[in-house]
């Protein structure tokens, strides 16, 4: 189930139940006192399920894009205000040409107004694309769709204020990843669990704003294998050059597929990839957990 306000291509609450798992694995003596971080936060959707279920006693969440981060923000510190914009806002062609103006415009520092934008544009686009993708239903709304089939206000403010009464329990960031590694990272090493799930290596530039790279992703590998303490996963799609990249870590990895839209709907291969063999799930442990994906073995 999807508690997150924000829709994401290739969301991975539904990985929760592993997540859960692993980390009540490693640390059943010490979950009222366990964080758990997310560096490439985006939706947040494991992070809300964890939080709001009890499984950890704090979430971290972080995300360089200046709008995702200005919402999550917004969300904890202003949220009576977030929550009466959504209450007021039509959902219109017209509101939405008039919101992304904004998110293009105001995309330097924080603002509700930023924030707002972000949420709006995520609700009524198609996949939940904010920087390539156009309305639900289309310009002209002739679609089977329309602009507002995913934004029931109701449902949405219900989960915003979920999400809030848990305000003094989540930390917001808004670093690169290079930054959060280093600087941020180490503030929570002691009882923290993290999950790095970067942008697609396929697809990024059209899917996120701020994509990555080649050399990025290989990057990202390098630093995480050489600053991050903490026990971790990592989620990719299973594109060649991902695995070129980590081969030379010799983690331990799984596939599995991943239901997700993005234009069509369809399936997508997942790469799982553990820091050490103790976190590693055995296959009927994966099955059990994540029951409803299909699972191979990489």
């Amino acid at each position: 189930m999807n508690r997150s306000p924000l829709r994401y291509p290739g969301g991975k609450s539904n990985i929760t139940p592993l997540i859960k798992f692993i980390i009540k694995k490693k640390s059943a003596n010490a979950l009222d006192c366990f964080t758990y971080i997310e560096p490439f936060a985006g939706g947040a959707g494991v992070a809300v399920n964890l939080l709001l279920d009890g499984v950890v006693s704090s979430v971290v969440i972080n995300d360089y894009d200046k709008a995702i981060y200005s919402f999550w923000r917004a969300l904890k510190d202003e949220t009576d205000a977030l929550i009466e914009l959504i209450r007021r806002t039509p959902v219109t062609v017209e509101e939405w040409y008039k919101q992304k103006n904004i998110y293009l415009a105001e995309n330097r520092k924080y603002s509700l107004k930023l924030g707002f934008a972000a949420f709006f544009l995520n609700r009524t686009n198609r996949s939940g694309i904010l920087n390539a993708a156009g309305p639900i239903g289309g310009y002209e709304q002739k679609g089977t769709y329309l602009i507002d089939a995913r934004f029931n206000k109701e449902v949405l403010i219900e989960r915003i204020q979920n999400i809030a009464a848990h305000k003094k329990h989540i930390f917001i960031y808004n670093k690169e990843i290079r930054s959060f590694i280093t600087q941020i990272l180490p503030k929570y090493r002691n009882h923290a669990f993290v999950y790095f799930d970067p942008p697609y290596f396929s697809n990024g530039k059209r899917l996120y704003k701020n994509f990555l790279k080649h050399e990025d992703h290989a990057e990202i590998a390098r630093y995480i294998s050489q600053n991050v303490l903490c026990d971790w996963i990592l989620t990719y799609d299973d594109a060649p050059q991902i695995h070129d990249i980590y081969s030379q870590y010799q983690y331990t990895a799984r596939k599995y597929n991943l239901n997700y839209s993005v234009a069509n709907k369809g399936k997508g291969t997942e790469l799982l990839l553990f820091k050490s063999p103790e976190l590693l799930p055995t296959k009927q442990e994966m099955d059990s957990y994540l029951r409803h994906l299909a699972i191979s073995t990489y």
